[in-house]
């Protein structure tokens, strides 16, 4: 999963990063409004961690911007305000949660967990279609489907982001470690792992191509 974290204490930003990244997520990190609008315009993002007061903006304004971007997306605010007032202002324009600084990393690993859940667990449920990445398992009308590795990261990916079209370059940043060391090809070969191993057995679709563009979820098929 990807997180962008958005502080402008230099030595925070970094300990989050470095943090995070131990326990497996992809990050992107910057020190400003400006360079947070640029990152959520150019990828799909699970979660973005953000402070509130930043130097050239208010993080709280973000949150219409992640959010207009994607609904799924989870905004955390942390913010030295400690008042009451404060939090209710952030919660009521759309923050999915409020961490008060200074705060214990491992509350803030279990708050990040929370939120990514969905509907109090990770496992994607839709139809009869159930995706559990915790398990790299898949399972349709209770059939268990044999899909690992980077296939099963592009499906997941594509489920979670189901309201929008996803272009190569997105699926890269998304779940490559190095994306600039290999080629969009790698989609193309996941994608047709994804249809052959799975789609043409089961005479579903998951997967469109949308030319030009990149790929969205498209399962189930809309009347």
């Amino acid at each position: 999963m990807r997180i962008l974290i958005v502080e402008d204490e230099i030595s925070l930003n970094k300990t989050l990063a470095e943090g995070l990244t131990e326990y497996g997520y992809q990050i992107d990190s910057c020190e400003n409004y400006k360079d947070a609008e640029y990152y959520v315009g150019i990828r799909n993002y699970d979660l973005v961690l953000t402070d509130w007061m930043l130097p050239d903006g208010d993080g709280v304004d973000l949150i219409y911007t992640v959010k207009q971007k994607s609904a799924r997306t989870s905004v955390i605010i942390l913010s030295a305000k400690d008042d009451k007032d404060s939090e209710v202002k952030a919660l009521k324009s759309g923050a999915d949660d409020y961490i008060k600084k200074p705060f214990d990393f491992d509350v803030l690993i279990a708050r990040i967990e929370a939120r990514l859940r969905f509907g109090g667990s990770n496992t994607i449920k839709i139809d009869n279609l159930e995706i559990d990445p915790d398990e790299e398992k898949i399972t349709y009308k209770g059939k268990e489907i044999e899909l690992k590795g980077k296939p099963f990261e592009v499906l997941t990916h594509l489920a979670r982001h189901s309201d929008q079209i996803v272009s190569k370059e997105q699926l890269l940043d998304a779940i490559w470690e190095e994306p600039e060391l290999v080629t969009p090809n790698v989609i193309e070969v996941a994608i047709n792992q994804i249809r052959q191993k799975m789609d043409k057995p089961l005479g579903i679709s998951t997967i469109e191509t949308i030319r030009r563009r990149g790929y969205r979820f498209c399962f189930p098929k809309k009347a």
